[in-house]
């Protein structure tokens, strides 16, 4: 009996401090689901798994991993965030918008930690930033835009008219073109918005731009992200340069890019999902901002996009892909 007393004390201790009975026993699960897969949400997974590993959590040695990617289908994310639901992880991590609400709908009670979603309270996902309040927090990646803007001028001075791709279906979108629309005409440009509702429909989205526009600027939006290079190509062809929201989206063709990087907010987001499985309630826990941002150039593609990119600003650069 007092053996029994003693267990019922100690499963009352982590009741109290809210600690999952998986994570005690070493056994932590932590599902991940992702919208689609490209350079800056990878590396977010990356980031958030490498933080894990190093308080503890490794895969397969205390951590049980699960990992799904909707492939860019919302229906599938939907399908997965049931499944999660269903096999009840000590934590969901939700990458991208569209993965975090269909956690979201899926569940009231398991913790949802989200990532790289820019607007959470446009996004239905919280109410209050500050104060959660639910079972839901986590990173977003809100871009810095007047900043974005800025830097088109600096790269494309004489720009007047400035082009962009989007998914009006998808939240983070509709968010970063309300914002686009707001800073563009104080750096002196005017916005035309082609729509890619899937990302086979990013080709044709650039290339109605063309003669229409002295840039394209494509924001953190996963549909065209995923679909990057066919933007790229547009650019080459025609002698429009393009820039990019993510600096991932350099290496694979983008003129300049003042972002995030993903890694560091996956990282990030890492740290929040250690401290949910150490008994922090996301209720609790503020949702957390990005604030440094670092500069890449690709000189290759300024040259195939009909630029010459001002030697300053290269010297201002992280990273110069040549």
């Amino acid at each position: 009996m007092f053996a029994k007393r003693l267990g019922m004390a100690a499963m009352a201790s982590v009741v109290a401090l809210g600690i999952s009975a998986a994570a005690q026993a070493g056994e932590a699960h932590v599902a991940i689901t992702q919208i689609v897969e490209h350079p800056a949400l990878d590396a977010v997974r990356k980031g958030v798994k490498d933080v894990l590993a190093e308080n503890g959590y490794e895969e397969g040695k205390g951590l049980k991993w699960s990992y799904e990617s909707a492939q860019g289908n919302p229906a599938t994310a939907a399908q997965i965030a049931k499944k999660f639901a269903g096999a009840g992880p000590d934590v969901i991590v939700a990458i991208a918008t569209p993965s975090a609400q269909t956690a979201v709908a899926s569940t009231k009670s398991i913790p949802i930690v989200f990532s790289a979603v820019t607007d959470p309270v446009g996004a239905k996902l919280v109410g209050d930033m500050m104060k959660p309040g639910k079972n839901v927090t986590g990173v977003t990646d809100m871009t810095p835009i007047a900043a974005h803007m800025q830097l088109v001028k600096r790269v494309v001075p004489n720009a007047k008219t400035l082009g962009i791709i989007s998914n009006p279906g998808e939240a983070n979108a509709v968010s970063l073109v309300k914002l686009i629309e707001v800073e563009a005409p104080k750096a002196g440009m005017a916005v035309v918005n082609a729509a890619a509702t899937k990302s086979g429909d990013v080709l044709s989205a650039a290339r109605s731009l063309v003669g229409k526009v002295d840039a394209i600027y494509i924001p953190t939006d996963n549909t065209v992200v995923s679909a990057f290079e066919a933007v790229v190509k547009v650019g080459n062809e025609a002698d429009i340069p393009v820039l990019a929201g993510d600096t991932g989206s350099v290496e694979r063709g983008a003129v300049a890019a003042a972002g995030f990087d993903y890694y560091d907010v996956g990282r990030q987001t890492g740290e929040m999902v250690v401290k949910v499985l150490q008994g922090g309630k996301p209720a609790d826990m503020a949702v957390e901002g990005v604030s440094k941002t670092e500069l890449y150039v690709n000189l290759k593609s300024a040259k195939k996009q009909g630029i010459t990119l001002d030697a300053g600003l290269v010297g201002e650069a992280k990273k110069v892909f040549e």
